[in-house]
C-alpha cells in the first residue's frame, strides 16, 4: 500500500474499530480497551511519521475523487495545524480509550460506549485531516452526532438527554452557518479545497461578500467552540460520562471551532474585523467561564467551565494581531490539552472511588490516594501557569503578546490577568481541597485507582513535564510548524524555561499572587458570584428553553393553520401554488412581453381539442356524479387519440387502458356511495375554485406555447436512437427509455403501486375482520354496517 491508502486506512480504523467493538467488549469485557486502543495507538504512529518532513516546511496531501462534476473530493491536508491535532486526538485518544476500560468496568453497555467514542474520534480525526470544503462539513456534523450519542450515553436520565439534544441544536445549528460560510469562500475564491484557498486571502479579504463569510463562519466556530453567548452547552454536557468529557474538553470537539479559525486565519484574519470580534467575544468568555467556575463545587463543572475560559482565550489570541500571538495560542493550546485532560481523568477517578464530585464533601483522600493526588497536583501546577511545566511555557508566551504599551495591549492584559487567576484557584482547588485537610466520609471508601484509570492522567502529567524541559524539540517538530500554518508564513518558536525578564515575568507574577488570593478566598468569591447570579436570573441557559418551548408553540401554531386535516385545503393551497409558479415568473421577467405565438391546428386535431372541451362542460354540468365520472373519461380518450395521431400508438393504448380503468374502479368504487346527488356547492366556494383552475390553465398554456417557440433540441431523442440497440439492446425506444434508462424510476414506480395496493388489502382485512366481530357480538348491527 503506498502512503495515500495508508493515510486513507488511518482515517477509516475508528469507524472500523466501532463496527468491532461491541463484539471484542463481549469477549473480552472491560479488557477489550487493550485492544481497541491500538487503534488510536496506529494512527499516532502513522502520523507521527509525517512530522519530520513537516516541520521541514512540508504538507501531506491526498484524496480520491468523490463528486468530480462538483470539483468535490475526499482529500486531507497535514500540516503543522493539523498535525498537531491529529497527534493530540489519537494519543490524548488512546489513554481515554483505556480509562473508559476502567471507568466503566461491568457496565452493560461498555461495548456501546467505545463504539460511540471511536466514531467520535474518527469523526474529529476526519474534521481535522479535511482539505475539501465538504468533507469537512460531513465531518463537523458528524462530530455533532456522536457527541449527542456520548452525551446521552445515559439515556434513562433526563438531565443527560436534555444536554445531548442543547448540544446537538445549538453545534448542528452553527453547522449550517458554516456550510453558508464555506459556500460564500467557494464563490469568492473558486476554489472547493482548503490548500488551494490559503493563498487567495486577499481576494478573499477584497470581496464585498467578506463580511458575510467571516460572520457564517464566526456562527460556526463559536457555537462550537461554546463562545459566549453560546457558551451553555458545554457545562451541560458534563451529563456525560467522565472518559467523554475528558476527551470533550482536552482535545476534540471543543476545540474543533478554535481550528477552523486558525485554519482559516491566512484567509480571513488581519482585518479590522477579525482582530475586533474575535479579541472581544473570546476575552468575555475567558472572563465570563472563569467567575462561573469559582460559583461551582462539582468537579467536572468547575473544570468544564474553565474550559470555556481556555477556549476564549484561544480565541482571543488567534485574533489579536500582535507579535507571538499566534505562537501563544499555539502552546497554550497544546498545554490545555494536557493538564485539562489528566485533570478530568482525576476528577472521574474521584467520583468513582469515592461516590461524590462535590469538592465541599471532600478532604483528606491524600492518604488513600497518594498516586491520584500526585497526578491532580502536577496538572494544577501546568494549569497555574509555574514551572517546570508545559503551561508555564504557554503563559509566558500569552503575556509576551500581551506587554506592548497601549490601551488595547493594557485592557485585555488586564482581563487575561482576573481569567487566569481565577483559573489558577480553581486548578489547585481541584488538585488541593480533594486531598488535604481532614478525611471526610465519602460514600464509597476511598482507596486508590486502578491501573486503567490512573495510567491516562499520568502519562499526561508527565507528558506536561517532558514537553517543558524538552521544550526545544517540541518546538521544532511541533510549536513552529503549527505556528507557521496558522500565520501562513514561516514562525519560529524558541521559549524555554527560562522566563522573559521584564514586563511578560511581571505579569506572570501578577497572576499567580491574584490567583493565590481567590483560592484563599474562595469561599466568600463563591457566595459572591452565587448571590450575583441569584440577582440577575435570566440566563442563556434558561433562554435556551424558552426558545425551544417557542419553537414548539409556533410549529403547533402553523401545523394546525395548514394541516388541518381537510383534503380541499390541502388542495387548493397546492394548485394555488402552481398557478403562482406558472404565471408570476414569465411577468416578472418579461418572458411574455410580447403576446405568444398559438400555432396553427388542423382540423382533426381541433375536433379532438373541442370533444375534450365538450367533456370537461359534461363534467361541470352533470346531475350526479356518475355521470361526472363517466365524462372524466372524455378528456384521458382525447389525449389518447392525440398521441395516435403522433405516431406513438405503444402510449395511446396505456392511455386508453389507464382511462378505461380509472373509470370502472372509480364507478365501481362510487357504487358504495349515493351516486344521485350532484355537487351543490354554494357560488362563494365554487368561484374560487374554478378561478384556480382556470389560472392553472392559464399558466400551463403560457408555458407550453413559449417552450414551442424555440427550436426543438433533439439531443436526446438523437441519444436514445443511439444507443437503445447497442446499450439496451431494444428496437423500441419506449420501452427501452422505460425498462433500461428509467428502469429504477420504473422499478419506484411499481414499488408505489405494491404499496398502495397492500395498503387497500389491508383496509379492506380490517374491515372485514371487524365486521366479522360485529356480527359475532350483534347480527343485526352486521346489517346495519352494511
Amino acid at each position: 500500500m503506498n502512503v495515500a491508502d495508508l493515510t486513507f486506512l488511518a482515517l477509516c480504523l475508528p469507524f472500523l474499530g466501532a463496527l468491532a467493538a461491541p463484539l471484542l467488549t463481549r469477549a473480552l469485557g472491560h479488557n477489550a480497551a487493550w485492544v481497541l486502543a491500538l487503534i488510536p495507538v496506529a494512527i499516532f504512529a502513522h502520523f507521527a511519521g509525517f512530522s519530520a518532513d513537516i516541520a521541514r516546511g512540508g504538507t501531506v496531501t491526498g484524496g480520491y475523487a468523490w463528486v468530480p462534476s462538483f470539483n468535490v473530493s475526499f482529500s486531507w491536508l497535514v500540516d503543522g495545524l493539523s498535525l498537531t491535532f491529529i497527534l493530540l486526538i489519537s494519543g490524548i485518544g488512546a489513554l481515554i480509550v483505556l480509562y473508559s476500560g476502567g471507568y466503566l468496568k461491568g457496565h452493560p453497555h461498555q461495548g456501546r460506549f467505545f463504539s460511540f467514542l471511536l466514531m467520535f474520534m474518527g469523526s474529529m480525526l476526519g474534521l481535522v485531516a479535511s482539505d475539501s470544503f465538504l468533507m469537512l462539513f460531513v465531518f463537523w456534523e458528524l462530530t455533532s452526532i456522536t457527541s449527542f450519542l456520548l452525551i446521552g450515553f445515559d439515556h434513562q436520565r433526563e438531565a443527560a438527554r436534555r444536554a445531548a439534544f442543547q448540544a446537538l441544536v445549538v453545534t448542528g445549528g452553527g453547522g449550517l452557518f458554516l456550510l453558508a460560510g464555506l459556500i460564500v469562500l467557494w464563490n469568492i475564491a473558486g476554489v472547493t479545497q482548503f490548500s488551494g484557498l490559503m493563498s487567495l486571502g486577499p481576494v478573499v479579504k477584497a470581496s464585498p461578500l467578506y463580511l458575510a463569510a467571516l460572520i457564517l463562519v464566526l456562527g460556526g466556530a463559536f457555537t462550537k467552540s461554546a463562545q459566549f453567548p453560546f457558551h451553555f452547552w458545554l457545562p451541560n454536557a458534563m451529563e456525560a460520562p467522565t472518559p467523554v468529557s475528558a476527551y470533550l474538553h482536552s482535545a476534540t470537539m471543543v476545540k474543533a471551532g478554535v481550528y477552523l479559525l486558525m485554519r482559516l486565519n491566512p484567509v480571513l484574519g488581519g482585518t479590522a474585523e477579525w482582530q475586533i470580534i474575535l479579541p472581544v467575544f473570546g476575552a468575555a468568555t475567558l472572563l465570563i467561564g472563569a467567575l462561573l467556575a469559582v460559583r461551582q463545587t462539582d468537579l467536572k463543572l468547575m473544570l468544564a467551565y474553565t474550559t470555556m475560559s481556555s477556549l476564549g482565550l484561544l480565541v482571543m489570541l488567534t485574533g489579536f494581531g500582535a507579535p507571538y500571538a499566534i505562537e501563544a495560542a499555539v502552546l497554550y493550546l497544546v498545554a490545555h490539552s494536557l493538564f485539562k485532560g489528566a485533570l478530568f481523568m482525576v476528577a472521574g477517578i474521584i467520583d468513582h472511588e469515592t461516590g461524590t464530585r462535590d469538592v465541599t464533601r471532600l478532604g483528606g483522600l491524600r492518604s488513600a490516594m497518594p498516586l491520584t493526588f500526585a497526578i491532580a497536583l502536577a496538572a494544577a501546577v501546568s494549569m497555574g501557569g509555574l514551572p517546570p511545566f508545559f503551561g508555564f511555557l504557554a503563559k509566558e508566551e500569552v503575556y509576551a503578546a500581551l506587554s506592548a504599551f497601549g490601551p488595547r495591549s493594557i485592557t485585555f492584559a488586564a482581563l487575561v490577568i482576573i481569567g487566569n487567576a481565577l483559573m489558577f484557584a480553581v486548578a489547585f482547588a481541584v488538585a488541593l481541597m480533594p486531598f488535604v485537610g481532614k478525611p471526610v466520609a465519602t460514600p464509597k471508601h476511598a482507596h486508590e485507582a486502578p491501573l486503567l484509570l490512573w495510567l491516562g492522567p499520568g502519562l499526561l502529567a508527565l507528558a506536561g513535564l517532558a514537553a517543558a524541559f524538552l521544550s526545544g524539540t517540541v518546538h521544532a517538530l511541533i510549536s513552529s510548524p503549527m505556528a507557521s500554518a496558522i500565520a501562513g508564513e514561516a514562525r519560529t518558536v524558541t521559549l524555554s524555561l527560562e522566563p522573559h525578564i521584564g514586563v511578560p515575568l511581571a505579569l506572570s507574577a501578577l497572576t499567580v499572587a491574584a490567583g493565590i488570593g481567590f483560592y484563599l478566598g474562595l469561599a466568600r468569591l463563591r457566595a459572591g458570584i452565587a448571590a450575583a447570579l441569584a440577582a440577575i436570573g435570566w440566563g442563556p441557559d434558561r433562554g435556551f428553553d424558552q426558545a425551544i418551548r417557542g419553537l414548539v408553540r409556533l410549529s403547533f401554531v402553523v401545523t394546525r393553520r395548514l394541516q388541518n386535516g381537510r383534503l380541499d385545503t390541502y388542495m387548493t393551497v397546492t394548485f394555488v401554488m402552481v398557478a403562482i409558479v406558472l404565471i408570476v415568473p414569465p411577468f416578472l421577467f418579461g418572458e411574455l412581453a410580447r403576446p405568444p405565438i398559438f400555432p396553427s391546428i388542423p382540423l382533426h386535431e381541433f375536433a379532438i381539442m373541442a370533444i375534450a372541451v365538450i367533456g370537461l362542460v359534461a363534467v361541470l354540468l352533470a346531475k350526479d356524479r356518475l355521470t361526472a365520472i363517466v365524462s372524466l373519461g372524455i378528456q384521458g380518450f382525447s389525449v389518447a387519440v392525440i398521441f395516435l395521431l403522433y405516431g406513438a400508438p405503444d402510449l395511446a393504448f396505456t392511455q386508453f387502458m389507464i382511462e378505461t380503468l380509472a373509470v370502472v374502479i372509480l364507478a365501481l368504487v362510487m357504487t358504495r356511495l349515493r351516486l344521485s346527488p350532484s355537487d351543490h356547492r354554494p357560488l362563494r366556494q365554487t368561484l374560487p375554485d374554478a378561478a384556480i383552475a382556470l389560472a392553472c390553465g392559464l399558466g400551463a398554456t403560457l408555458l407550453l406555447l413559449k417552450v414551442t417557440e424555440g427550436p426543438f433540441n433533439t439531443a436526446l431523442t438523437d441519444f436514445f436512437n443511439q444507443y437503445s440497440k447497442t446499450i439496451a439492446h431494444g428496437g423500441n425506444v419506449v420501452n427501452v427509455i422505460i425498462v433500461d434508462f428509467r428502469g429504477t424510476d420504473t422499478l419506484g414506480e411499481i414499488a408505489v403501486v405494491m404499496i398502495a395496493g397492500l395498503a387497500v388489502l389491508s383496509l379492506v382485512r380490517l374491515r372485514a375482520g371487524s365486521m366479522r366481530r360485529i356480527a359475532d357480538n350483534d347480527p343485526e348491527a352486521e346489517e346495519a354496517g352494511r
